[in-house]
């Protein structure tokens, strides 16, 4: 009883501070991303609830980032708060191996990989296709890319549009539209007023009470004509891109694994590319348990001080930038072969290894670096 009772007050700890470093470090990510998200749409015509879906949508790809983070800046702080209060000086004088205090530490890595698992398997891939998707629909809308008052717009190259003001009802007031991209040929259009109206072969803008000047480069010539309304198509303007080959990253890890020849002939990726993504998912979560381990193991192996243990704290931190560096390179070398894809947990394996060496010389299985000096200067 008494055993899973300390289990359950470090878990609890833990979750509580993963907790809190999740929501620090997601709205930090998220206020960087919410601004270019903020500038790009609304100054495009956008409205709030398109920001906070397009918001929703990144979330995702952000706490995916984070919890790694989070998971092991929690289990440094709850080992550093527990040490410097000596409750796991009194663990241990209980009979408590370090191997024991590290059980509530694996459990908190398991769940924060299975956290980790939903995120990099499905939603995150789910998440970022719908946004490619609705990006797309975005980039097609008229209403988004003309109908925004007081800004010149550059629709494509060439052409240039602006309106003074848009009323409630959808009228343009004060409409500009300058066509310059025949060569021999600048056409400019100023109206008192213009609609958007849908035709046969796509959007049109109807201009009323107006004046078109037609000049020619060649001859330098210009005509000025006046007009009581007239019709422009404006759909070679708004033509929808190029359709786009699907990114891998878009598809679930099921997808992937249930379908790899049709979703490489899709996207167009290499089979390099293809076993770096697919391994790189499983990875992650391995990561996850690597890190909060290797985090503990490290404070835990230095011993217990009253005035801290931030030596240790740094120390751990250097050897998960490096163990976080080594991903890059076993990256590479699935990418350039993928016959060698179990490189990609290797990271993974070696930061679980260190904190395997680490709980067993705490535990006195291994020798320290002091007690291996002395024994060598014996022997000399």
């Amino acid at each position: 009883m008494f055993v899973a009772r300390f289990d359950r007050y470090m878990l609890s700890q833990l979750m509580v501070l993963f907790g809190f470093f999740s929501l620090v470090l997601v709205a930090i990510y998220w206020i960087n991303r919410a601004v270019k998200l903020f500038d790009r749409l609304i100054g495009d015509g956008q409205t709030a609830m398109v920001f906070a879906e397009f918001t929703a949508l990144t979330l995702p790809s952000v706490i995916r980032v984070v919890l790694p983070i989070a998971g092991f800046a929690a289990t440094l702080y709850v080992t550093n708060r527990l040490s410097t209060e000596s409750e796991l000086t009194v663990m241990q004088s209980t009979g408590f191996s370090p191997w024991r205090l590290a059980r509530p530490v694996l459990y908190f890595g398991i769940i924060v990989a299975l956290m980790l698992s939903a995120l990099t398997h499905f939603l995150v891939p789910s998440s970022l296709k719908q946004l490619n998707l609705r990006e797309g629909e975005i980039a097609s809308n008229v209403t988004a890319r003309l109908l925004t008052e007081g800004t010149f717009l550059h629709p494509t190259d060439g052409v240039t549009f602006y309106i003074r003001e848009i009323t409630p009802d959808g009228r343009m007031v004060d409409v500009f539209l300058s066509n310059r991209t025949d060569p021999n040929e600048s056409v400019t259009y100023t109206a008192e007023a213009a609609y958007l109206v849908r035709g046969e072969t796509g959007p049109n803008l109807v201009m009323v009470n107006g004046l078109t000047q037609r000049l020619t480069l060649d001859s330098g010539r210009l005509n000025t004509t006046h007009f009581a309304d007239v019709s422009y198509d404006i759909s070679g303007f708004l033509k929808q891109d190029e359709a786009k080959k699907p990114l891998l990253k878009f598809f679930t890890t099921p997808e992937m694994q249930r379908t790899p020849v049709h979703i490489q002939v899709q996207t167009g990726v290499t089979n390099g590319v293809f076993a770096e993504e697919f391994h790189t998912r499983f990875a992650q979560p391995l990561f996850a348990i690597a890190a909060v381990l290797l985090g503990f193991a490290t404070l835990l192996s230095g011993g217990f001080s009253r005035f801290g243990i931030w030596r240790h704290i740094m120390t751990a931190l250097l050897l998960l930038v490096l163990i976080k560096g080594l991903e890059g390179v076993m990256a590479e070398q699935v990418l350039s072969n993928p016959a060698r894809w179990p490189m990609a947990y290797v990271p993974s394996l070696l930061g679980l290894a260190l904190a395997a060496v680490l709980l067993a010389r705490s535990a006195g299985q291994l020798p320290s670096l002091s007690a291996w000096r002395r024994r060598k200067a014996a022997m000399s």
